[in-house]
């Protein structure tokens, strides 16, 4: 719940922008530490959801690790408190660029999801005179419960190793004197609700672990990934992570030097974010009332990409409570946060949060309509 004073505070200032709760964040990082070692697992932090570098700075010092999916991401962690052994590289499509530098850079691992780059890699290494270290992407056919977009883990989607190529690939690292066979690496899709979903790749984690091992080749690293989804309906309540960690507590049969990895990134900001934006005009078309807002699809742009749900609160009215489109400012009639949202009385002026916008919201804004980019905010900036 944002406060009484943060909301003065608010008023005051040019909108939109992001406002951070960093006293949430650091519940939520301690919440997933005690969770985790209860297991002995190890995880690190998706930095596609949110590379703020205070927030990033945040996650290096509470001893995440950092799961990247571009050389800049691998750049940014390694200048804002990442050691280069804490990093994994994983991501469909590689370039030449970033697997070089990623090599001289020292990462832990590259996760890997086709035999054209795992090829590519080790003719890169080999050049380097280097070793490279691989977890071996393996697309599961696992269904994730959750949107198309965001779905991951099933055979029509583009990431991944199929079943059908995992002995070509295996045979092809362990014969290579440039890669070095880390493990295996999973990731079924995002904002993952249905906690069965892991479950069932707890179930074929199992199966290809047995795989390797009738194959006589010994795998370090299960990294399950990460995928699990916040209440974007209370956005005041913690992801399911003790419920979560659980699960693959529980199914996943492990040999004792296995290391378990995850790569968790929604559920570790998600919900510590909210969009901060202001009111312009209210307006009525065939009796359906417009709240136009300063903040728009630049700003947000899950809602128009996947009809992502936000909860949204008018911090600066108690009136009674009437229905409204909470539209933004952009050439596109996708740019709309939400359609018939019960709000108190809004007027000209107002301030409203949308909330749950922590993960995926300042990360993926753009400069379309050249809209500026938001700032960010924080809590202990606030008060």
């Amino acid at each position: 719940m944002i406060n009484r004073a943060v909301t003065e505070k608010f008023a005051a200032l040019p909108t939109p922008f992001y406002y951070y709760d960093l006293d949430l964040l650091r519940r939520t990082l301690d919440l997933i530490h005690e969770a985790s070692s209860k297991y002995g697992f190890r995880t690190h932090y998706a930095v596609k959801a949110n590379f703020n570098p205070r927030i990033v700075k945040m996650v290096a010092e509470a001893g995440f690790g950092a799961d990247c999916v571009s050389g800049n991401e691998i750049r940014h962690c390694l200048d804002n408190g990442f050691t280069a052994d804490d990093i994994v590289f994983a991501g469909v499509g590689k370039t030449d660029r970033e697997i070089e530098f990623a090599l001289d850079s020292g990462i832990f691992c590259f996760n890997c999801e086709s035999m054209a780059e795992i090829e590519n890699l080790s003719s890169i290494a080999a050049a380097k005179g280097k070793v490279a270290s691989v977890a071996v992407r393996i697309n599961p056919n696992v269904d994730a419960f959750t949107h198309n977009y965001i779905t991951t883990g099933v055979e029509e989607t583009k990431f991944g190793i199929h079943m059908g190529e995992l002995e070509e690939v295996t045979d092809f690292i362990t014969g290579s004197p440039y890669l070095n066979l880390k493990g295996i690496h999973f990731h079924i899709g995002s904002q993952i609700l249905n906690l069965t979903a892991f479950r069932n790749l707890c179930a074929r984690i199992n199966e290809l672990t047995e795989w390797f091992s009738n194959r006589c080749v010994d795998i370090d690293i299960i990294n399950v990934g990460g995928g699990l989804g916040i209440d974007h309906y209370y956005p005041d309540t913690m992801p399911s992570i003790k419920e979560y960690f659980e699960i693959f507590g529980t199914f996943i049969r492990r040999r004792d030097h296995q290391q378990v990895l995850f790569e968790l990134g929604r559920a570790v900001v998600g919900q510590c974010g909210s969009l901060i934006t202001r009111v312009l005009y209210i307006k009525r078309v065939l009796g359906v009332q417009y709240a136009i807002v300063d903040a728009g699809m630049t700003d947000l742009l899950r809602p128009a990409l996947y009809q992502a749900f936000h909860l949204i609160e008018n911090l600066t009215s108690t009136g009674d409570i009437s229905k409204y489109n909470i539209v933004g400012p952009v050439c596109e009639s996708a740019d709309t946060f939400a359609r018939m949202a019960e709000l108190p009385l809004t007027r000209r002026g107002d301030i409203l949060a949308i909330r749950s916008a922590g993960a995926y919201g300042e990360a993926m804004a753009s400069r379309y309509n050249l809209r500026d980019l938001p700032r960010a905010l924080f809590s202990d900036d606030i008060l």
